[in-house]
């Protein structure tokens, strides 16, 4: 039955037109055109940093300079291409069904971060904008990565407690006063969060304002530590 189907409804791309062997993958072209990120990156935002080699906690300029809260961090690929495109797809495009093909690539950027103790918790978008949306693109990410690994997902773990303005044109320091005290813990998730490991799953990472946001807030409610993974790190040429 799964053959005929695929005879009558042929496999794409999960970016374009262009069939592919099997569901959920990437044409030639489109793969061609990601930015992974591989080798030598960032331990603490996964930025690409020149080299061949990995080196296990190498930072780049901004996180040696920028006091991040969490510990380690990871990116998927870089935000530019055909990793653009399919960021905004996901998050304004109407294809939460994204989230599933690319949690592997989420599982293996992320396997220097999780321990069997890690609970996932996506960054919260404000309520308005949920209507809006209908779904929270990073909770989507979230959920897809923990059937995935079998780790706990808590969704509603976080709460914005406004509405920022969206941080599209601000310079890294506005960025930093936009979500200042934008994030808390939900009184009734915080005993899931004391005392464990925590990674927080998000589509794109910029200055990394909201994601320290959200990190300080777990560790507000206890988190033993905080990591970070993202799909996607702008560059500095972004």
């Amino acid at each position: 039955m799964q053959r005929a189907l695929s005879l009558v409804y042929p496999d794409q791309c999960i970016l374009c037109p262009e069939l592919v062997e099997r569901s959920g993958g990437l044409c030639a072209a489109c793969w061609r055109d990601m930015a992974f990120l591989r080798g030598l990156v960032c331990d603490a935002c996964g930025v690409a940093l020149p080299g061949a080699e990995a080196d296990e906690g190498a930072l780049c300029d901004d996180c040696l300079t920028i006091a991040r809260p969490w510990t380690r961090g990871r990116a998927v690929f870089a935000y530019r291409d055909a990793g653009r495109r399919l960021v905004l797809m996901l998050k304004h495009g109407d294809r939460p069904d994204l989230a599933g093909p690319v949690a592997a690539w989420l599982e293996m950027a992320g396997r220097p971060l999780l321990t069997p103790e890690t609970v996932i918790v996506p960054v919260p978008i404000h309520w308005s904008r949920l209507i809006r949306r209908r779904y929270n693109q990073s909770a989507e990410l979230g959920h897809a990565l923990a059937r995935r690994t079998g780790l706990v997902h808590c969704p509603d773990a976080l709460i914005r407690l406004r509405k920022t303005p969206v941080q599209d044109g601000l310079t890294a320091d506005g960025r930093f006063l936009n979500v200042a005290g934008s994030m808390e813990v939900h009184p009734k998730r915080a005993r899931m969060l004391s005392g464990r490991d925590v990674c927080l799953i998000d589509d794109v990472m910029t200055s990394g304002a909201t994601l320290a946001v959200a990190s300080e807030a777990c560790l507000e409610a206890g988190a033993r530590r905080v990591c970070v993974l993202v799909l996607a790190r702008v560059g500095k040429d972004a």
